[in-house]
């Protein structure tokens, strides 16, 4: 037994050494040499950070599109999930009350065309992009609120639509951000 349990000792010092210091050298000097130095890509607007490329935003104004919602109020240092399970009652109730919302706010839309993700949080509560139909089912409100055309809006998105990693890793999205302020631009 005395056999093995000095080299699992020893072994245990290298890995902590290696794995705790070393690779977290590593990870910090490759994030120093990023862009930003590794604290995010910041938005800017005439010298003022209006906010951060990956992280979501909460738009509530029907000019702008809306993200998806956050059970951390899209705070970063606390990123997370509400931990409810879906037969949870308060998390049912917010759920139909973020449906109500938003077909208060978007006349002519059906409950069943309402993509899941524009009413639930992600794990994450920070999610800043959308899927192509959870923008579209938006186009009407926005263009109408900022007196567009549904085809000026719709050729908008479609500019910021960000196709997956080499064709095949993840799916098609779009930021909500940059297309928000790119929104602006045309107003």
């Amino acid at each position: 037994m005395k056999q093995y349990i000095l080299p699992s000792i020893k072994l245990t010092g290298i890995f902590l050494v290696l794995f705790c210091g070393l690779y977290t050298l590593v990870v910090m000097g490759i994030a120093e040499i990023a862009p930003n130095k590794g604290m995010g890509e910041t938005v800017e607007i005439n010298g003022k950070t209006v906010g951060y490329l990956l992280e979501g935003q909460n738009f509530t104004l029907d000019k702008y599109f809306w993200g998806r919602p956050s059970a951390v109020n899209y705070n970063a240092s606390g990123s997370g999930a509400s931990n409810k399970s879906p037969g949870n009652p308060d998390y049912l109730k917010d759920v139909r009350s973020r449906i109500d919302t938003f077909l208060q706010h978007n006349p002519g839309i059906k409950r069943a065309e309402i993509p899941s993700e524009l009413v639930t949080a992600s794990a994450s509560g920070l999610d800043p992009h959308l899927s192509l139909q959870g923008v579209y089912v938006q186009i009407p409100r926005v263009a109408r609120t900022r007196n567009l055309t549904e085809d000026r809006v719709r050729a908008l998105v479609d500019i910021h639509t960000e196709k997956p990693l080499l064709g095949l890793f993840g799916t098609v999205t779009i930021n909500i951000l940059q297309l928000n302020i790119d929104l602006d631009k045309l107003n």
